[in-house]
């Protein structure tokens, strides 16, 4: 790990454990196996630990755009990354999977957000931190529940909360699919 790295928007000073938590959602191919792959490719690099990873649900496509239901899982961790250093991976494990930018909120073989990065807010538009839309998405707010019932997205409020107030968006707990923790 490269310490100028780590000084990324962090105002030069070294970063501490950070919990962080990505959104990774697919609805092209196969599914399951884009986000298994994902989450191994996450990890599979130092300077990430795996603290949980939800089940796995599926959702309708957000954004208004005609395509197939996704799968989506939360994943919390833990990171001394800098911010840019971890979305330069997201974006790279993207690429590789062959993650197209066609159509805003079309479909794709993967898409991962940085939802949070704990004690680091942007409005860098490379990287806008907390995640700019995610207090409206269920397929972000009710996995990342399943995880931490005490979570909160600032300046939004508690994700509970969050959850509650989108009745018209509907998730399904897929219990017949799950991720395996990487190794």
């Amino acid at each position: 790990m490269n310490a100028e790295d780590d000084r990324t928007l962090t105002g030069g000073h070294m970063l501490s454990d950070h919990r962080v938590v990505f959104s990774l959602g697919s609805n092209l191919g196969d599914r399951l196996d884009n986000l298994q792959e994902a989450v191994d490719a996450l990890f599979d690099a130092p300077g990430l630990t795996v603290r949980a990873i939800s089940r796995v649900y599926e959702t309708a496509p957000w954004g208004g755009v005609e395509q197939d239901d996704f799968l989506n899982v939360v994943v919390v961790a833990s990171t001394r990354l800098a911010p840019m250093t971890l979305l330069d991976r997201v974006l790279s494990i993207e690429e590789s999977m062959r993650r197209e930018r066609v159509v805003r909120w079309g479909p794709r073989t993967l898409d991962i957000d940085i939802v949070l990065y704990e004690g680091v807010t942007s409005a860098d538009p490379a990287l806008m931190l907390p995640h700019p839309r995610a207090h409206e998405r269920a397929f972000v707010l009710s996995p990342w529940l399943e995880l931490d019932p005490e979570a909160v997205l600032e300046p939004h409020g508690r994700v509970a909360d969050l959850v509650a107030g989108l009745t018209d968006q509907v998730v399904t707990v897929r219990d017949d699919l799950a991720l395996q923790l990487p190794s």
